[in-house]
C-alpha cells in the first residue's frame, strides 16, 4: 500500500504494518464531558477512556473491582502508610472494614495511634506548613504538614495505652493480638481499631516500636521495671507466622498498597514467608514515589514478580497520586457500584499458638 502525503511524499506500508497500525490505533481517548458526570462512579468510569494518572486511577479501581467479584473470593490485604489520619481518611478506611472490602490490615504504628487518639475524643486541626515550628513546640502543638495535633492529648493517650498494658496477662502476644485487645477498649464506631475488633479483621503492625504506640509501650516497660512487675512481650516472629498462615490458607490473595514502606514490604514478604506461593493475584498501589530512586516505596509491582511476591499473571495497576485524593475516589467507585454487597467476608479463627482456620 502506498500512502501519499505532502510532508512525507510517499510512504510504503505493507498490509501487515497497516493491520498492526489499526490494532494499535483502535482505542480512542474520549474527552472528559463534565456535563455527564454526576457521581464518583461516573467520573472514574469516564477516566477509563482518558489518559495519564486519571486512567491509571481508573485502572486501579478496575483491579479492585475484579478482586471483589472474583468467585474464588481472594483475601484482600491493605498496607497503610503516610499521614492518612491527619489527611482525613480515617472513616474511609474504617468503612472499608465495616463494608467488607478489606480483610487484613498491615499498618504503621502512627496511623493506628492517631486513630486511637481520635477515639479518645481528641482532634486534628487545620494548620499550615510555613508556620513557626518553634512557637508550636512552645505551645505543645505538633505539626503533620498542614495539620496540627495536641501534644498534651498525645501524652494522655500514651498514659492510657500504658494503663491498658497493665491489664494484660504477662505472656507473648503478636501485634495482631495486642491491637485486637486494644480495639476492644474503644467505643468509637468510626475508629479503625474499633471496626477491626468488631469484624474480627486482623491488624499487623510489624514496626510497632517505631511509633507513639511504641512510646507508650516504653513507658509501660519502664514502670514494670521500676516496680519489678513481669511484663508481656510483643513477639514479631509470631506476627510472621500468623500472616503467613493467612496466605497459605487463602485460595487467592489481593494486595492494596497505600504508600509504601514497611506495610508494603510486609504484605509482599508474607507471600513467601513459609514457602513460595503463587504470589498475590491482584495488586494496586497509590504512591507518589517514582521507581527510579531504587527504593521500596516506589518499586514497581512488576519488580515484585522477580521475587515471586506478585503472581506472573496478576492483574495490577499503579496510580501516582497523593492518597487523600486517590483513595476516596477508588473506594467511592466501589461503594457506588455496590461491588461490596454480595461479597463473603472471611472469618478468621485463631488458636492460642497462632494457628488459623478460615471460614466463609
Amino acid at each position: 500500500m502506498k500512502i501519499f502525503h505532502e510532508k512525507f511524499k510517499e510512504i510504503d506500508i505493507t498490509s501487515e504494518k497497516e493491520n498492526k497500525r489499526k490494532s494499535i490505533l483502535k482505542n480512542r481517548i474520549i474527552q472528559l464531558d463534565l456535563d455527564k458526570v454526576i457521581t464518583i462512579k461516573d467520573l472514574v468510569e469516564a477516566w477509563k477512556d482518558c489518559g495519564i494518572q486519571s486512567r491509571s486511577l481508573a485502572e486501579c479501581a478496575m483491579v479492585y473491582e475484579n478482586m471483589l467479584l472474583d468467585e474464588d473470593n481472594p483475601t484482600i490485604f491493605i498496607g497503610l502508610s503516610g499521614a492518612l489520619i491527619a489527611g482525613g481518611l480515617r472513616k474511609v478506611i474504617s468503612d472499608m472494614i465495616s463494608k467488607g472490602i478489606v480483610d487484613v490490615i498491615v499498618s504503621t504504628g502512627a496511623i493506628l495511634y492517631q486513630d486511637y487518639y481520635l477515639a479518645q475524643g481528641y482532634h486534628h486541626y487545620k494548620g499550615y506548613f510555613d508556620v513557626s515550628d518553634e512557637e508550636l513546640h512552645s505551645l505543645y502543638i505538633n505539626r503533620i504538614y498542614d495539620a496540627y495535633v495536641d501534644e498534651i492529648g498525645f501524652v494522655e493517650c500514651d498514659e492510657k495505652i500504658a494503663e491498658f498494658c497493665k491489664t494484660l496477662e504477662p505472656r507473648e502476644y503478636s501485634t495482631r493480638e495486642f491491637l485486637y485487645l486494644l480495639g476492644s477498649t474503644i467505643k468509637d464506631e468510626n475508629s479503625i481499631l474499633f471496626n477491626a475488633y468488631h469484624y474480627n479483621i486482623p491488624i499487623f503492625c510489624p514496626a510497632i516500636a517505631d511509633s507513639s504506640i511504641g512510646i507508650a509501650l516504653a513507658g509501660y516497660y519502664r514502670w514494670a521495671k521500676e516496680n519489678n512487675v513481669k511484663t508481656f512481650h510483643i513477639d514479631v516472629m509470631k506476627d510472621n507466622y500468623e500472616i503467613a498462615q493467612i496466605i497459605l490458607k487463602s485460595k487467592k490473595t489481593g494486595a492494596i498498597y497505600i504508600g509504601g514502606g514497611v506495610p508494603k514490604n510486609y504484605i509482599n514478604d508474607a507471600s513467601v514467608m513459609l514457602k513460595y506461593t503463587k504470589g498475590h493475584y491482584y495488586a494496586f498501589q497509590i504512591t507518589t514515589e517514582p521507581p527510579h530512586w531504587g527504593g521500596l516505596s516506589g518499586s514497581t509491582l512488576d519488580e515484585a514478580k522477580s521475587w515471586g511476591k506478585i503472581s506472573e499473571k496478576a492483574r495490577r495497576a499503579v496510580v501516582y497520586s497523593e492518597a487523600t485524593i486517590a483513595l476516596p475516589l477508588i473506594v467511592g467507585y466501589v461503594f457506588q457500584k455496590d461491588l461490596h454487597k454480595n461479597r463473603k467476608r472471611p472469618k478468621f479463627i485463631w488458636s492460642d499458638k497462632g494457628d488459623l482456620d478460615i471460614q466463609y
